[in-house]
């Protein structure tokens, strides 16, 4: 009835009105305003709208103790060139720049899964969209391959994969050329150069020692890079609380750059590996690291996707169409604390990506969230959960997610 939605659809005010007599053709009496109530409430609806922005727009913070201030969602890119052609990729970087987002993330290898024919097209479609964008308004991030035996080809005569300078040289050169840029902003080490348990392994086995370069030798690597003015500021992934003080160590005794960041991944489904103690070691008191939470979807499988294996979604979904990538999630244990996740989302009413991204979204001590998306639906889904999902979660919810963390602790380990 037009009374109702009138009535539904305004913002009260303390406006005079009068109440005309006449009916409606459905026998509905109608209200009538004065203009000056019609301009006060347009003006309200408007304060209302730019309220409502204000509250659910990106949030941009530090990062670290560099002059880095970045969005908190950055996007993820590593299936530019193997899932997404160079036409999906523009789209996706233009509609997340509009949204506010100004960092992206690549690394040498990327596309994933890694390998030779493919290596290196994300940064290519990425320079080609960066030659029609304001070059200062973006945080471009990379990272150079840490210790590898599998990917020789990155290098022009190596056969085995190192993070020194000569191999940090010529890393970033090649990037700064795929990517079309003279300067990255944040040069990342993907891997640990020395022995630590990756991708999926969470228990250090001694045996596996190897001599590796010295993180002095390496903050020498990347000091070259930026005094060339190439790089601006330096930080690791996938790495240790051990690596994390002895880089920071390094660089206060000899002088050399200190790491800002650590690209680490992190979700519902993986959070003992930074809460137990890298926490402490990265807080913004101690050595204030920044941390950009990789994975904050575990792969997708926060979304349920995979819990039906007939579903079209799950066949499309890179776990069925790379056999073996990420298969961590794919455990009988994941797959359970996914379910008990999802019920915890349609309890309040919220969909699995609102309750997984909203998740690490409230999370003090991360800065950023990478999200990825194979398609343009897919990064609005995320972006929308992202930012309109109630800020912070509710009590109720994050009680909720602490019971089933209490039960499952990390599901995802090999």
């Amino acid at each position: 009835m037009a009374s109702s939605v009138i009535a539904a659809n305004c913002i009260p005010c303390s406006c005079d009105f009068t109440r005309h007599s006449s009916a409606s053709p459905n026998g509905c009496r109608i209200l009538s305003f004065n203009r000056t109530c019609r301009e006060k409430r347009k003006t309200i609806r408007r304060e209302y709208v730019c309220a409502k922005r204000q509250e659910n727009a990106l949030q941009y913070r530090k990062l670290g103790d560099s002059d880095l201030v970045i969005s908190e969602i950055t996007l993820g890119t590593m299936t530019f060139g193997q899932q997404n052609t160079e036409k999906e990729a523009h789209e996706q970087l233009s509609y997340a720049f509009q949204r506010g987002i100004n960092a992206i993330d690549t690394a040498e290898v990327y596309p994933v899964p890694v390998k030779k024919e493919t290596q290196g097209r994300t940064d290519i479609y990425i320079g080609k969209w960066l030659k029609s964008q304001p070059r200062d308004k973006i945080i471009l991030a990379t990272k150079v391959a840490g210790y590898s035996e599998r990917s020789p080809y990155l290098r022009d005569n190596s056969e085995v994969i190192r993070v020194d300078a000569a191999n940090i040289r010529e890393s970033v050169e090649k990037s700064l050329k795929r990517l079309n840029t003279d300067y990255i902003d944040l040069l990342q080490i993907h891997w640990p150069d020395r022995y630590v348990p990756l991708f999926g392994e969470y228990f250090y086995d001694p045996s596996k020692w190897r001599s590796s370069v010295s993180f002095v030798e390496q903050l020498r690597g990347f000091q070259e890079v930026i005094d060339q003015g190439k790089v601006r500021y330096i930080g690791v992934s996938n790495e240790t609380s051990y690596g994390v003080m002895e880089f920071v160590h390094a660089a206060n005794v000899e002088g050399l750059p200190k790491i800002v960041s650590i690209q680490n991944n992190y979700s519902m489904l993986v959070r003992c590996k930074f809460e137990i103690d890298l926490v402490e070691v990265c807080n913004s008191k101690n050595y204030n690291i920044g941390l950009l939470a990789y994975s904050p979807l575990a792969g997708g499988a926060l979304s349920g996707k995979y819990l039906d294996a007939n579903s079209e979604a799950s066949k499309k979904g890179r776990f069925n169409l790379f056999p073996g990538y990420m298969q961590r999630y794919n455990k009988s244990l994941s797959k359970e604390a996914t379910e008990q996740y999802i019920k915890i989302a349609k309890k309040h009413g919220l969909t699995p990506v609102e309750l997984a991204l909203g998740f690490t979204r409230d999370r003090p001590f991360i800065t950023s969230s990478i999200i990825g998306a194979t398609s343009l639906e897919q990064l609005k889904e995320d972006i929308d959960a992202f930012l309109t999902t109630e800020k912070p979660l509710p009590p109720q919810v994050v009680t909720d997610i602490e019971n089933v963390f209490k039960r499952y602790k990390d599901p995802a380990i090999d």
